[in-house]
């Protein structure tokens, strides 16, 4: 049998599915042996207790039949009264029987009620009034008799204490074990938190801790992050003596070239400058964000200091729109890196460029639209891989760069936890970047 239905009306989170793996067994035992103790056990007890009292008041009309006024039947069943543990009366022909309100709880009066009357079909009414007390008011040739004695008589003796206790322990051993699987959860929550973190780009502290299997999950995820992060560092030194050992040759070969007639040494240079070029390209994307740290920015400042930027250097951009306020973690010089690229190949493949940005409780959205070429949609995929060209959607006359620009944005948007996408702009007719973080 599919349950797949039923996966939609279950709570998502760790700590929501435990608290109701644990109280719905709970609440289906009380209720169970609620039912059951009111069918298998009150139900039988208050019958067998009503129609041995309904006899007994049986008894006493019996004694009082064949008297001429009421103090003759009370004097008839004065003794059987007694004994009985019985007290009666008539009541005035003016008055009303005195039922009153029953108590909320007393879900057993209902079926004493039922069986007085079938037992009893001369009884008008009963009162019920509390847990000591219970009077019938009969129907007789001399007039309503009222008789009076104990509710226990009747139905055991607070019947509804079982219930309640078992409520009671019930909610306190839940409220014991709510705090304990708590503690048991929050070890694996921290490590949720920890990893969520990592994959955006910070690193919180975490120490490992909680049951045996919960710690090891969390030393496995300490020595990924070690790895990675030993992996990355080593990267960039790695890089970076590499920038360090080649441009000393290139600017030797600058110099050299120098020296050669002009109409000779063009080309050559050309070609170093295009080494050069590809040389701090690679580097970018190598070095990714290891050169900052998160920090808490606004977005809309920091952009717009972006904006002017660009444009106190000749570039047609402009901010169009921002929604929403705030602050977010960020990488201002990765971020920024980023953003300029998208802005360089705006310009580069279009006439100018328009800028925003998108604020929401859950997330960041900066936008850059162009009205350019654009990228075809089957390309859009390779367009974010490195070293890729797609020399068709793009103007060469202008080059196309080394091929590592989307590349490293779509990179440093995944450091962040967000995610490069690209589209067509319904504005501008050109493409439409958007870099999309979490926050």
């Amino acid at each position: 049998m599919s349950t797949r239905w039923l996966k939609l009306y279950m709570p998502r989170s760790l700590y929501a599915r435990a608290a109701l793996i644990l109280a719905l067994p709970v609440i289906v035992v009380l209720l169970v042996v609620a039912i059951a103790f009111l069918q298998k056990h009150l139900e039988e007890v208050t019958a067998q207790m009503t129609r041995t009292a309904a006899r007994e008041v049986t008894l006493v009309l019996g004694v009082m039949e064949g008297t001429e006024t009421q103090q003759q039947a009370l004097a008839a069943a004065r003794s059987d009264l007694a004994a009985l543990n019985m007290t009666a009366r008539f009541l005035p022909v003016n008055q009303e029987p005195q039922v009153g309100k029953r108590r909320w709880y007393d879900f057993i009066a209902p079926q004493v009620d039922a069986e007085m009357r079938t037992l009893l079909p001369q009884m008008e009414d009963i009162a019920l009034p509390n847990g000591q007390e219970v009077r019938l008011y009969l129907a007789t040739d001399l007039g309503t008799l009222e008789l009076s004695f104990d509710r226990r008589r009747l139905s055991p003796t607070a019947p509804h204490q079982l219930i309640v206790t078992m409520v009671f322990f019930a909610a306190l051993i839940t409220t014991i074990s709510f705090l304990y699987m708590r503690n048991q959860l929050r070890p694996i929550t921290r490590l949720a938190d920890a990893a969520q973190a990592f994959g955006r780009g910070r690193v919180v502290p975490y120490s490992p801790g909680g049951a045996i299997e919960v710690r090891a999950a969390g030393n496995a995820f300490v020595d990924m992050r070690s790895r990675i992060e030993r992996q990355i560092e080593q990267r960039t030194l790695m890089l970076s003596g590499v920038s360090h050992d080649l441009r000393t040759p290139l600017t030797r070969l600058k110099l050299g070239l120098a020296l050669l007639p002009e109409e000779e040494a063009a080309p050559l240079l050309q070609d170093v400058d295009e080494m050069q070029s590809l040389l701090d390209a690679f580097l970018d994307f190598a070095r990714g964000t290891a050169e900052s740290s998160p920090e808490v920015v606004e977005p809309e400042i920091w952009l717009s200091q972006i904006i002017d930027d660009a444009q106190r250097a000749g570039q047609k951009v402009e901010l169009v729109s921002v929604e929403g306020q705030g602050t977010a973690m960020l990488r201002p010089t990765a971020i920024r890196r980023a953003v300029e690229n998208l802005i360089g190949n705006a310009i580069r493949y279009g006439s100018r460029a328009e800028v925003s940005l998108s604020l929401t409780p859950k997330s960041l959205r900066i936008r850059v639209e162009d009205d350019g070429p654009g990228i075809p949609a089957e390309q859009r995929t390779e367009a974010v891989k490195p070293f890729t060209r797609l020399d068709p959607a793009r103007n060469q006359n202008q080059g196309s760069g080394v091929g590592l620009g989307l590349a490293i944005v779509a990179d440093i948007a995944r450091v962040h936890g967000g995610i490069l996408r690209l589209g067509s702009s319904e504005k501008m007719g050109g493409l439409c970047a958007d870099i999309v973080i979490g926050r």
